[in-house]
């Protein structure tokens, strides 16, 4: 989800109100400065997938005063030999425990603040990690602050290391990054520190990424068809709108290859805000950008179930069981996106780093709901395409295909480790609209059909 607002004011840095009691505390020599705290929870506490070994606790990055929050719940199928996923929500700055709780975990909560289970969630067949990062979102937290993907990455990859230090008898089991919306910038770059580590001590597999912002370049132009009815979907915005949109696309692309050409802040920044501009006829509407089909309601990113989310995380028996440190629990932290922001981070190119894993044959599945608007399948399928990578030929000549789950669900594009996966009546947070059809992607995935049947 987009947490960022330009209207609101930053706040001071999130900091720990009270120490919690933890079970024990790894560290690594490769690591000095970082251990991992793991406290074992209680489901019954919780009423969270019985049954389910689950494992919370922080990194703790000690010369840098940084502390990340996760929450591990092992495979409800073999956890000795199920894979193992990372999953990373975007924002900037928004926290993973919403797609925990609202997409794809063991449990959604209810508007009574009760946990329910989730029969399609991922660890059905594999061991979920969720991880609240960068710091300063969710219960993570900080004296300072991460100002870009790049800042970032190193944090994410001393995780990792110390994560399979504790749980070693999974570090032979394949390892793979899920996420959705800024994920399209978190994971390339956070996979690319991974495979830049020929030493680690894990089994780096494949990527992930949903509805993602990768190339916003070529995916900008993407928003006046989808929202003049090119898109699958009918026209919500007047035809005066769509001829304006159309219009500013052209300097909204030279602004952006100016930023590309440069990366700096300097050029990024007013590529994001020129840009950005181009949302606004959608935003009038009082669509939901996350999803063309639906108005927004609310006052939680357009979803009553985010609210129930923050709300659930606020409770002290909560906050308790997870040995939570902070005081404040946000779905989306806006000083997070806002550091992001005035880096030029937003408007930058990582499909780059999507070229150096396939060419180290890290396979990447990008997959889109296709009634999101934000990140709409359109740009996705775009950008995938004009992709430049030593099998861009092969990508560019492989056929559209249908994928069937109980019927027709999608369309696949796939050549050898990449592919493009379009996921029909799903919007934004393809596991909530289409938990059946979402888990069925996963496990094939896993499962090494990049082809999904085809």
């Amino acid at each position: 989800m987009h947490a960022f607002d330009a209207s609101r004011s930053p706040r001071h840095p999130k900091l720990a109100v009270k120490p919690a009691k933890f079970d024990e505390t790894i560290s690594k020599a490769d690591f000095p400065n970082h251990s991992l705290r793991i406290k074992k929870t209680r489901p019954e506490v919780l009423g969270i997938d019985p049954g389910v070994n689950q494992y919370s606790g922080y990194l703790d990055i000690l010369d840098e005063d940084k502390h990340f929050f996760y929450y591990f719940f092992e495979s409800r199928n073999d956890p000795a030999n199920d894979p193992v996923i990372l999953w990373l929500n975007g924002g900037p700055g928004c926290s993973s425990m919403t797609g925990l709780f609202m997409e794809l975990g063991p449990a959604a909560i209810n508007g009574d603040l009760k946990p329910v289970f989730n029969p399609y969630s991922w660890n059905s067949n594999a061991s979920v990690i969720f991880l609240d990062q960068p710091v300063g979102v969710g219960y993570s937290y900080s004296s300072k602050a991460v100002y870009s993907t790049e800042a970032a990455a190193p944090d994410v990859y001393s995780f990792l290391s110390l994560f399979f230090e504790k749980f070693n008898h999974l570090s032979r089991n394949d390892f793979h990054i899920a996420g959705e919306l800024y994920a399209g910038h978190y994971i390339p770059r956070f996979a690319a520190e991974i495979i830049h580590h020929p030493e680690r001590s894990f089994n780096f597999k494949s990527v992930l990424i949903g509805n993602g912002i990768t190339d916003l370049l070529t995916q900008q132009q993407s928003y006046e068809p989808m929202a003049c009815g090119k898109g699958g979907y009918k026209q919500v915005i007047s035809d005066e709108e769509c001829a304006l949109l159309a219009e500013k696309y052209p300097r909204c692309a030279l602004l952006s290859q100016i930023c590309y050409d440069s990366q700096s802040a300097f050029a990024c920044v007013p590529a994001s805000i020129y840009c950005s501009s181009m949302m606004k006829p959608y935003m009038d509407t009082g669509l939901n950008p996350y999803d063309i089909r639906k108005k927004c309601v609310g006052d939680s990113l357009c979803y009553d179930e985010i609210s129930n989310v923050q709300a659930y995380m606020n409770l002290d028996e909560v906050k308790e069981a997870l040995g939570a440190e902070v005081d404040v629990f946000n779905s989306c932290d806006r000083t997070v996106g806002m550091h992001f922001s005035a880096t030029g981070d937003v408007a930058k190119p990582f499909q780059g780093y999507v070229t150096e894993l396939l060419e180290n044959q890290i396979p990447v599945l990008i997959y889109a709901g296709d009634k999101d608007y934000i990140c709409n399948w359109l740009g996705n399928q775009a950008w995938t395409n004009a992709l430049e990578y030593s099998g861009q030929h092969g990508f560019a000549k492989a056929p559209v295909q249908k994928w069937y789950v109980n019927g027709e669900a999608g369309e696949v594009k796939n050549h050898g480790n990449f592919t493009f996966l379009r996921v029909f009546d799903a919007g934004h947070m393809v596991p909530y609209d289409q938990p059946e059809n979402s888990l069925d992607m996963v496990n094939g995935w896993l499962a090494g059909d990049y082809a999904f049947g085809n």
